[in-house]
């Protein structure tokens, strides 16, 4: 039961993390939207992450990310470290995408959930106190959430795409 428990809570974090870039720029629009990568364009011709990974969604996520824990009984640092995590994981995979001259908002399955999910559980599973099949669990619980609950915030014009 405690193990199921640990999951839920991870769980929890792992949806506020990568669900509060979405509602910040649903709410505030284009308000505080400044690109993360500033701009910047690498030899390849690409832009290093993309217009869509901002400031306002990296804050957005260690914030709620931070409060989530707190109402989950858990340290605001586990949080804030969880959400920072995610979001290394988010942008991994933003530049990995550019170099490989996706399209932002392109998708390949799996890298779009993988790491964002894969690095916070990994590497704080001592203080979410996670085994390992617990950290498999997780990032194939993830994967599904992503695969099946996108196309509905689409449809509720929350998310740009529906993946």
């Amino acid at each position: 039961m405690m193990a199921l428990f640990c999951i839920v809570q991870a769980l929890v974090l792992l949806v506020t993390a990568n669900g509060a870039p979405v509602l910040a720029g649903k709410l505030l629009g284009k308000r505080w939207a400044w690109p993360v990568d500033n701009g910047i364009t690498l030899g390849d011709g690409q832009r290093l992450f993309g217009n869509d990974k901002t400031w306002r969604g990296l804050v957005s996520a260690l914030g709620l990310t931070g409060l989530a824990a707190l109402v989950l009984g858990m340290e605001l640092l586990t949080g804030v470290g969880f959400g920072l995590l995610a979001m290394v994981g988010d942008l991994s995979a933003s530049f990995i995408k550019r170099r490989l001259a996706k399209a932002p908002g392109g998708r390949i399955r799996g890298l779009d959930t993988v790491p964002e999910s894969l690095l916070p559980v990994l590497f704080l599973d001592e203080a979410l106190a996670l085994t390992l099949s617990d950290i498999v669990a997780l990032v194939l619980i993830f994967f599904l959430i992503e695969e099946f609950l996108s196309p509905v915030l689409y449809r509720l014009h929350i998310r740009k795409r529906p993946y």
